[in-house]
């Protein structure tokens, strides 16, 4: 099974939204997991109603910190574009996406990245898991831009 972990500082927005997104598009043999270097208390309430209108529920996810046993199990970690406060796990592959952090954006912004990052997450399970992805699993909940 490949493991693309996505990571960022306090792993309550866009890792959150790219791990849901790869879980949501990934079948069997692919899987995301996401965490960050500080871990915050709680998914930020605005990538929490963001993720909501397209049908996925985060309110019961907890950022949680990245540790060596979560990036053992990785192949690949995707960073958030967090720059010297990405983590950095010797041995993955790693992905760096330049996305701006959501959190105390207004609901259009955060809508926004929510689009891109669903777009990237699309490109990604192309690119590297193309056997896994599997676009009419879902139906297109996010405008049809890609």
């Amino acid at each position: 099974m490949k493991t693309f972990l996505f990571a960022c500082v306090h792993n309550a927005g866009r890792s959150q939204m790219a791990a849901a997104f790869f879980n949501r598009y990934a079948e069997e043999g692919c899987r995301a997991i996401s965490a960050g270097t500080e871990p915050a208390a709680n998914v930020h309430p605005e990538v929490v109603e963001a993720m909501r209108e397209v049908g996925i529920e985060l309110s019961h996810a907890r950022p949680q910190r990245l540790t060596e046993e979560l990036a053992r199990n990785a192949e690949y970690l995707v960073t958030m574009g967090c720059g010297e406060k990405c983590p950095l796990v010797p041995g993955l592959r790693v992905i760096d996406w330049s996305i701006p952090d959501p959190k105390g954006q207004a609901p259009e912004k955060v809508r926004e990245i929510r689009d891109r990052i669903e777009r990237a997450v699309k490109n990604l399970l192309t690119a590297e898991c193309p056997d896994c992805y599997v676009p009419e699993s879902q139906p297109e909940t996010v405008s049809g831009r890609i």
